[in-house]
């Protein structure tokens, strides 16, 4: 039996609302500028914005209620409300029909992003990765299992110390989550385990150590996490 180097580090997980069981993390993939009033808030044109992908690693997931250490090489720290998909299953190019059929869940994620980071990438034409797939940039609240039905509608919004900053319907998404499922599985193989960040409203804004941030999607458990000052070495 092979023996590894060193402890492999714990399974990345998400709470699974109404149970003790937890939904083991494989990938997490999201969607940037799928909200037309978003995309005009960058500038550009909702009606020829293709589908933009990118990912963080598994181990950004932050549980509900955890506190999130300002991140390093950042002065620009953004909140990004969003509805998060859970795979129970897998498949390579499924189609939009039969995307459904794969979802275990929905849960409410908060897409934590290093703006200033974000934009120097985009002026230089470079990936996202520094700005997007750090540590504790995915906090995520329990999962509701789709038995309790698939969720097209309902309101999403996101509050900074009690204020309201984010506010939309997930209907307004340009790509709906069968689309978007379908599109990832012409790039990826999909496993069960997956999450998939669908995209925020416009609203998008900074927040400071010390900050509250409330968020949710209409039938989904409501997502709270502070801002804690920087980690220290």
């Amino acid at each position: 039996m092979s023996a590894y180097v060193f402890p492999p580090p714990a399974q990345p997980s998400v709470a699974v609302a109404g149970s003790d069981a937890r939904f083991p993390v494989h990938r997490i993939y999201c969607i940037g500028l799928n909200y037309v009033d978003h995309v005009r808030e960058f500038g550009r044109d909702p009606e020829r914005a293709p589908p933009v992908f990118f990912m963080k690693p598994a181990d950004a997931v932050t549980d509900n209620g955890a506190a999130v250490p300002y991140p390093p090489a950042t002065h620009n720290f953004h909140y990004e409300i969003e509805l998060v998909v859970a795979l129970a299953r897998g498949a390579r190019e499924v189609a939009a029909q039969d995307a459904p059929g794969l979802v275990f869940g929905y849960a409410v994620g908060n897409d934590l992003t290093r703006r200033d980071l974000q934009s120097a990438a985009k002026e230089r034409g470079e990936p996202w990765d520094t700005s997007k797939g750090f540590d504790c940039s995915a906090p995520v609240a329990a999962i509701r299992p789709v038995s309790a039905g698939h969720i097209t509608r309902g309101r999403i919004w996101l509050s900074v110390n009690g204020t309201l900053r984010q506010e939309s319907d997930v209907s307004r998404m340009i790509w709906g989550v069968p689309q978007i499922i379908a599109a990832l599985s012409r790039l990826y193989e999909l496993r069960a385990g997956d999450l998939i960040f669908t995209g925020t409203p416009s609203g998008i804004g900074a927040v400071q150590p010390g900050d509250v941030l409330e968020g949710g999607v209409e039938g989904l458990e409501v997502l709270r996490n502070t801002i804690a000052p920087p980690a220290r070495a």
